[in-house]
């Protein structure tokens, strides 16, 4: 009888302590899920297909691919126009901001280089100063996935950037307007 209440006594335990270590790390995981980084995975996969087909369609036809349609059809938030009027256009129909979002849309001021302005589409956050975008005709007639983004900006709020212009390599600085966001049936 005190050998079975002595294996009574040490399973609970050694149970108590296992059930804890499993509470422990599943409450870990839990955390760790909601403050992981975003990826392209989150993307809309049937989006990014269709914007990566239309692009092979114009190239194959000798058009010209621009960072609008791109854009557009990536992240489906649907404004025409030259990309540096994505800002005014989105004002009353979709929310905007500086706080980068994966799908979100960044809109790239007009400068003298670049006076249509540009747009990119936000596929990952690395940090609260980098991002991940995927956009087009920022080498001329093509699409760049994966691209860096640095936020180099004085009060660290996205006005102004660095663009990867090869791996590991930054270019200019560019001025954004900050950030549109797509509507959540979009």
């Amino acid at each position: 009888m005190q050998n079975s209440a002595h294996k009574t006594n040490t399973i609970w335990p050694r149970f108590f302590g296992a059930a804890r270590t499993a509470i422990a790390i599943g409450v870990l995981s839990l955390f760790s899920a909601c403050a992981k980084s975003p990826t392209d995975a989150d993307l809309n996969p049937e989006r990014q297909s269709m914007a990566l087909r239309e692009v092979a369609q114009k190239q194959a036809r000798g058009q010209r691919v621009w960072c609008v349609p791109y854009a557009r059809n990536l992240s489906g938030i649907q404004i025409r126009g030259n990309a540096k009027d994505w800002w005014g256009r989105a004002r009353s129909i979709f929310e905007r901001g500086n706080e980068p979002a994966v799908g979100a849309v960044m809109s790239f001021r007009a400068t003298g280089g670049m006076p249509l302005g540009h747009v990119a589409v936000v596929s990952s956050i690395v940090t609260d100063r980098e991002v991940i975008v995927n956009h087009a005709n920022w080498h001329r007639n093509k699409v760049s996935l994966k691209m860096g983004v640095r936020d180099v900006s004085k009060n660290n709020d996205w006005t102004l950037v660095r663009v990867e212009t090869k791996p590991g390599q930054y270019g200019n600085f560019y001025p954004v307007n900050g950030f549109i966001y797509p509507k959540d049936d979009g």
